[in-house]
């Protein structure tokens, strides 16, 4: 395992424990996780692995196989910068979590989540030094509990208001499932996903555009649909039962968040009534209902995700949305076997027509959540 030798090299010892946390791609329920709603996630094949050894001080000593140099000394929480912070956020978030420092630690970080695909790579490097954390200190954090501790990393440290699905698809994911969960209750389930049975696949679209929404236009819609559900007089915006009244009562912005959220959440739930019937092909209307109310209500998508909806719509996918935090990354199609590559052609020639940088196509695979691996 090439980060066992790179962690060898730098620090001159084996790591005492090796963990690998995946990144996530979102099925439908986009936006909903902040607003207390429901969301249906799955683990992608790619990730991140930590391997991680205790120290006798509180120092930490990062190194990441994908940036060149020698490893990073942090001396200091406040000291983090860039990638370092979601990692020596984890370690605040323990010593919160405790009540106490907790012992700073040597750590190689290796992983292959393409970045900028809004596909969760920062969460997954959450949950594996989380993942590790727990083990060598023989802590006993249930897989929920890790991935409260790692949102509160990116929330309170990192300063990205994000809600619990990308943390808890990765701590939680299950081969051949997406993971349904409550993001109020935190009550979850799995529910299988077996495309390949219909001759379905999930095709991610990488549309190649870094999405960069910590702390600007993100954190502007959680503030809008919090605005509104206050207006509303509910906790949250999960809460509205009569949205035509709902809509009534409110403007601009918050009248059109609000229409997204809440029927976001309803197909999600109807999404999967299809799945537990047994109509996975029919879930591809469904998709393509969420892409239009995150373009035109919640305003997050962008021309190069609306350009790979409707270009895979017209190569022969049964459906196709933007999914992640919006503003660029990927978006995600249902295509029958037979039409994987109509459907990557047509999306590669319109982009060449705008002379837009050619899209990466990547499968998704429901696969494991986060696990040890030596």
């Amino acid at each position: 395992m090439r980060v066992v030798e790179a962690f060898r090299a730098a620090f001159g010892a084996d790591p005492r424990t090796v963990w690998h946390a995946p990144g996530r791609v979102n099925l439908i329920g986009e936006h909903t996780d902040y607003n207390d709603g429901f969301v249906l996630p799955f683990a992608v094949p790619w990730g991140v692995t930590a391997a991680v050894t205790p120290r006798g001080d509180h120092t930490v000593r990062l190194l990441s196989l994908q940036s060149d140099g020698e490893p990073i000394t942090i001396e200091q929480h406040q000291d983090a910068r860039g990638w370092t912070r979601y990692v020596v956020g984890v370690l605040a978030m323990l010593a919160d979590r405790l009540g106490e420092p907790v012992p700073g630690a040597d750590i190689a970080i290796d992983g292959d989540v393409p970045q900028g695909a809004g596909l969760s790579s920062s969460a997954a490097l959450e949950v594996a030094v989380a993942c590790a954390l727990n083990d060598l200190h023989g802590l006993g954090m249930t897989p929920m509990e890790l991935a409260l501790l790692s949102q509160r990393a990116e929330n309170d440290f990192v300063g990205m208001p994000c809600g619990i699905m990308d943390q808890a698809a990765s701590a939680l994911g299950e081969e051949g499932h997406a993971l349904f969960l409550d993001c109020r209750s935190l009550g979850s389930r799995t529910i299988p996903l077996d495309l390949a049975s219909h001759g379905l696949r999930i095709l991610i679209v990488d549309t190649g555009v870094h999405h960069e929404h910590a702390g600007g236009e993100y954190a502007k819609r959680r503030a809008e649909c919090e605005s509104a559900a206050r207006k509303l007089g509910v906790e949250a915006l999960r809460d509205v039962t009569d949205l035509a009244g709902a809509l009534e009562l409110l403007q601009g912005d918050e009248r059109k968040r609000t229409m997204h959220v809440v029927t976001e959440n309803h197909r999600v739930e109807a999404l999967i009534g299809l799945l537990r019937a047994g109509a996975v092909t029919e879930i591809g209307a469904l998709l393509n209902a969420s892409h239009l109310s995150l373009r035109d209500q919640y305003e997050v998508s962008s021309p190069e995700l609306d350009v790979a909806v409707e270009a895979a719509l017209r190569g022969g996918a049964r459906g196709a949305r933007m999914t992640g935090g919006g503003f660029g990354g990927s978006a995600i199609a249902l295509v029958a076997e037979d039409r994987l590559d109509s459907v990557q052609e047509s999306v590669a020639a319109a982009y060449a027509e705008r002379g837009w940088r050619a899209p990466r196509f990547l499968p998704a695979v429901p696969s494991p959540g986060a696990r040890r691996r030596a």
